[in-house]
């Protein structure tokens, strides 16, 4: 398996594992985050999902394998690790496994899952490419990577909102200074072949929040994340003050509560395949 060089400052996720980040990707699911591979599932697969969080979408694939599959969930966070357990606890889900493990040292059996799995998780790593072939070492010769991540420079909003585009502006400025790329998605594909894989299918698809609730749920969750997560600090090591980072948590509040609020968040999304010795004619 690759593993990144030696030059290649750690993994540190931009956002945090503050309990508002934690409850927020708590609330996400297969069916939103998964719809372009979900129906390649069926019982008895072997799913290994890499940067699970707090385990909600790992779980739900979990419910697609049935009994007879195996699922585990893995984040380098114990914090994440922790929710995750408990989660499956509260379904009782007594069969999924969560390891606390760095992407590329993961303690599974090599080339043995039928699906790798990463849900907004190479945005936030240093090196994409090795990533993807760490991925390539986990899955089976006949088995699918699956990736999905979100494209910040491709989201929009309205109304407009100057403190939004101020959160845009230093958000990818933080990510960026740890080594991800926040315009991830439109990525993906060159990544992959960067990587040596073989590309089966690239595709898009959006989470658009335009309900009153939505939206309140949205403005409101991201303003306790700017006031409580690494958002701050990193915002303030930028040269924002404390009273910039609450305009910018204010202008959340205030976007997410006004009746014309809509916010659409695309994601580019991949399902590519290890390359076998076979395939590329060395056997």
């Amino acid at each position: 398996m690759t593993a990144p060089s030696d030059s290649t400052p750690p993994l540190r996720y931009s956002h945090g594992h503050q309990p508002a980040v934690l409850v927020s990707h708590g609330t996400r699911t297969a069916a939103a985050s998964c719809a372009y591979f979900l129906h390649r599932l069926s019982p008895g697969m072997r799913v290994l999902d890499l940067g699970c969080g707090p385990g909600s979408i790992t779980l739900d694939l979990a419910e697609a394998v049935g009994p007879t599959g195996q699922v585990v969930g893995v984040d380098f966070s114990e914090d994440a690790v922790a929710a995750a357990r408990e989660n499956a606890l509260t379904r009782a889900d007594t069969t999924t496994t969560f390891l606390a493990s760095d992407f590329f040292t993961v303690d599974v059996e090599l080339r043995s899952f039928d699906v790798v799995h990463a849900h907004q998780v190479l945005q936030h790593v240093p090196d994409p490419v090795a990533a993807l072939r760490a991925m390539a070492g986990y899955c089976a010769e006949d088995g699918v990577i699956a990736c999905r991540d979100a494209d910040y420079g491709a989201m929009v909003w309205y109304p407009e909102s100057a403190g939004l585009d101020r959160w845009r502006e230093t958000y990818c400025a933080s990510a960026r200074a740890l080594g991800g790329e926040p315009d991830a998605g439109r990525r993906l594909r060159a990544w992959a072949h960067e990587a040596g894989l073989d590309v089966e299918t690239v595709q898009s698809s959006t989470w658009t929040y335009a309900t009153p609730e939505s939206t309140r749920w949205w403005g409101d969750s991201q303003a306790e994340r700017v006031r409580t997560s690494g958002f701050a600090d990193r915002a303030r090591g930028q040269g924002l003050s404390p009273a910039e980072v609450e305009q910018i948590a204010v202008a959340w509040q205030d976007w997410g509560h006004s009746p014309d609020a809509w916010f659409c968040m695309p994601h580019g999304e991949i399902i590519v395949r290890p390359v076998s010795a076979a395939r590329l004619g060395k056997v």
